[in-house]
């Protein structure tokens, strides 16, 4: 106590001054309109960053679930669209129950480990045969087509990138009907090639490729790139037909699986196939 009162008895002028600045400055914002005006914008200036700040750590750590959110959304949206219905009734084209059946399902992962500056490039994602996953399943991203399922295990599997040599995926050069399947030379990661097509016709510059869809991999009209130039191959009529890639393979994170309802069917119909009479006298 002796103390606390030597100590005000030693700053008593100062304190004294202190609590009349305090009044002081109270009445001048109180009754005079700029000051008062200008205390509350700086005081709302600052409200407003605070709450901002608290606002983005809020966003970050509520990203990954809003990430899962949109994933969701964007299967219940791309399970509507006519690629992924199959029509029964073909003489009629009004979408009914009746008319169209689920053809494609999709189930949505993340990727947890990847590689694009191999030959043959994997990545890995966080679904497996818990979730449905079989090998051979396409593999796609919200920008287009990025691989084919090449090995699965109970909550994980491994994706073949197009990326790697024999990816080998049926497409079409978008708006003439040109198909052909989509190669990686092992250079650029940004950049794939069409082989098979003909050099017989022009194909016109940022020309949109996509899946053909006669693999019954991946719905037909699925993105997989732009054309990006056409260079002749020496000494074959055949166009090498380079690709500008949809999707950014250094920066892929969230991934779809596509699950063919009617793969099955199609794969036991085409085996009975007959082999050709030439093949057959080997």
């Amino acid at each position: 106590m002796r103390n606390f009162i030597a100590f005000f008895k030693r700053f008593r002028v100062f304190l004294f001054f202190a609590v009349l600045q305090i009044v002081a400055l109270s009445w001048h914002i109180r009754y005079l309109s700029f000051p008062k005006n200008q205390y509350l914008t700086t005081a709302s200036a600052v409200t407003g960053k605070v709450l901002e700040v608290e606002n983005d750590v809020t966003k970050h750590f509520n990203l990954s679930k809003n990430n899962v959110n949109l994933q969701s959304e964007n299967i219940s949206l791309r399970k509507k669209i006519p690629q992924s219905l199959y029509q029964i009734n073909r003489k009629l084209f009004k979408i009914q129950d009746t008319v169209f059946e689920q053809q494609y399902e999709y189930i949505p992962a993340t990727v947890v480990n990847s590689s694009v500056t191999r030959r043959n490039n994997y990545f890995t994602i966080n679904a497996g045969s818990k979730q449905g996953i079989k090998r051979e399943m396409g593999v796609f991203s919200d920008k287009g087509v990025v691989g084919v399922i090449h090995n699965v295990s109970e909550h994980y599997s491994v994706v073949k990138t197009v990326l790697t040599k024999d990816i080998n995926i049926d497409v079409t050069i978008e708006p003439i009907g040109l198909f052909g399947f989509l190669k990686w030379n092992g250079h650029d990661a940004k950049k794939g090639s069409v082989t098979g097509i003909s050099n017989d016709l022009k194909i016109k510059r940022w020309s949109r490729v996509v899946t053909k869809g006669g693999s019954g991999i991946f719905p037909k009209g699925m993105p997989v790139g732009k054309v990006y130039e056409t260079k002749p191959v020496e000494g074959e009529p055949l166009w090498d037909v380079v690709v500008l890639f949809s999707e950014n393979f250094r920066t892929l994170q969230n991934v779809y699986v596509i699950k063919n309802l009617l793969i099955d069917e199609q794969k036991a119909l085409e085996k009975q196939i007959p082999p050709d009479e030439e093949e057959e006298d080997l």
